[in-house]
């Protein structure tokens, strides 16, 4: 029974990032599963288990020739005793958002584009990698994001993330173009960018901003939501950007926020200590 409700847990997070295919699995997405997991109450002998069982079955599939997926299976969980990381700090998010800010490199402003569109939004990579020309309205600041079961919705385009995706469109996209396409990202053979990419310009920015952290395209979803709690934003409203479908999924990240709770009032009230 816990191997199968181990399995489910990834269909449930596939689903979610829009996979319908295991041959489409690749070691980035098995990252960020346990990211994602990471998120959750489990403790990390759970998430260990459940990332062993997820690799024993796609080992199963490819023994038995029913996949040939082009993943690392070899990818192993993170060692027991070890805390997922939680959502990067404010100060910490800012310095990868911005670090490729002022950049005149081609490949940079695209990059930099993707980030503020991902943090300003709270996208899953899936919808920022498969987003299209038609999706953006400048105009009224706003991005149509079609997430799990092709639903739709509406969220705010920040100003940084509106005038990143400007620049980008009007400076680096015509360049990019092969072919005609309507996808927004695209990469240098003229193609959709995929989320491997996503994912390695993400590490990469980290890396030059001097953040050590393990992030992802779901690191910056993370914050999103936890920053927009921890000033306020009421619960529902963040379900409605992030397109959960129940509140409860939403609730893990008051799990982060509370812990900034506690610490503020354990280093702030007289009669905490």
């Amino acid at each position: 029974m816990a191997y199968e409700r181990d399995l489910m847990k990834f269909r449930l997070f596939l689903e979610d990032q829009n996979i319908n295919n295991l041959e489409d699995v690749s070691s980035t997405i098995l990252q960020e599963f346990q990211q994602w997991l990471g998120t959750t109450t489990l403790s990390a002998t759970s998430v260990a288990r459940i990332i062993a069982s997820v690799r024993g079955f796609l080992h199963y599939l490819v023994d038995e020739r029913l996949i040939t997926p082009s993943l690392d299976i070899s990818f192993a969980p993170t060692k027991i005793g070890f805390r997922l990381p939680k959502a990067l700090s404010v100060s910490q998010t800012l310095k990868i958002v911005e670090i490729l800010m002022t950049s005149e490199e081609v490949l940079d402003i695209r990059d930099y584009a993707l980030i503020e569109f991902l943090y300003s939004t709270g996208a899953r990579v899936s919808e920022a990698v498969g987003l299209e020309l038609h999706q953006i309205n400048f105009d009224e600041s706003v991005v149509i994001l079609t997430g799990k079961g092709d639903k739709s919705r509406l969220v705010p385009l920040g100003s940084k993330a509106k005038s990143a995706l400007e620049k980008y469109m009007i400076r680096v996209r015509p360049s990019l173009l092969k072919s005609p396409t309507s996808h927004v990202f695209l990469n240098v053979k003229g193609g959709p960018l995929s989320r491997n990419s996503a994912f390695n310009i993400i590490q990469s920015a980290a890396q030059r901003a001097g953040v050590k952290e393990s992030i992802s395209p779901h690191t910056l979803r993370h914050c999103f939501a936890t920053h927009l709690l921890d000033g306020g934003a009421d619960l529902r409203v963040v379900q409605e950007l992030l397109g959960h479908k129940s509140v409860a999924t939403t609730q893990i990240y008051t799990k982060v926020s509370i812990e900034k709770v506690r610490e503020t009032y354990a280093l702030t009230h007289p009669r905490a200590r």
